[in-house]
């Protein structure tokens, strides 16, 4: 079975006096004697310091973005071997705000992916659709569709995490049913089996889509969500380990 991933993306948010939230996170998690992770994605800027809070705790820190290449003349970038050296062990890659606000197409996002692998970090690679593309009936085939263009190279079904986040959900307040959760996790969970066969039961898939501490227990109940990509919530200490106590 796959383990349960609690991870927290902070997104353009956070100060260096920010980082008392993840000193209290890394109070509330225990190690991962139920199969249940923490995890919490910071700005680059706070990374190391992240890191260093967390050092002996059993919360995990990860970068939220990554280039492709490990080094060179890309400036502002930030390359998979940096973060590792910073101290992440996880990073996003194609994050709908990515793909919309910086035109990463699911090639570049492989192309992420398999950076990550090679400075052995573990990518979080995101799918998910539009309302647009919901509505007109479609959501299924892109999502699994964009899921199958994304998946690095060579990859092992022991060395990615997949996130679920319909575009329309993020941020907005909106949370697909359970029903459509179920729907769509259950077509991820199937095109994965075709690319890794048994060995994709191993591979986490979250939910991302507006997850807070009222409604994680009855989304985290479905069969194949394997955990959460919290946002807005992942912000607060309290509101993070409320989600995390109900996995």
């Amino acid at each position: 079975m796959a383990r349960t991933l609690i991870a927290g993306n902070w997104k353009m948010n956070g100060l260096r006096a920010s980082l008392v939230e993840i000193t209290a996170i890394a109070g509330g998690v225990t190690p991962a004697k139920e199969n249940v992770e923490a995890l919490i994605c910071v700005p680059a800027t706070l990374l190391m310091q992240a890191a260093d809070q967390a050092r002996e705790s059993a919360l995990n820190i990860g970068g939220e973005t990554c280039h492709t290449n490990e080094k060179g003349a890309h400036t502002g970038d930030v390359s998979a071997e940096m973060l590792a050296d910073a101290g992440a062990s996880y990073v996003i890659v194609g994050h709908s705000e990515r793909r919309a606000d910086h035109d990463e197409t699911s090639e570049i996002v492989a192309s992420q992916a398999a950076a990550a692998l090679r400075a052995g970090i573990t990518p979080i690679i995101c799918v998910g659709e539009t309302a647009a593309e919901r509505d007109s009936g479609k959501a299924i085939e892109v999502v699994t569709g964009m899921l199958r263009d994304s998946l690095p190279e060579g990859a092992s079904a022991e060395s990615v995490v997949i996130a679920y986040e319909p575009v329309w959900a993020i941020g907005t307040g909106n949370v697909a049913t359970v029903e459509a959760v179920d729907e769509m996790h259950n077509a991820l969970r199937s095109c994965l089996a075709d690319v890794y066969g048994a060995a994709a039961d191993l591979i986490p898939i979250l939910y991302g889509g507006s997850m807070k501490p009222d409604n994680a227990g009855d989304l985290l109940a479905v069969k194949n969500v394997n955990g959460g990509l919290i946002g807005g919530a992942s912000l607060k200490a309290t509101d993070f380990l409320a989600i995390y106590a109900k996995a």
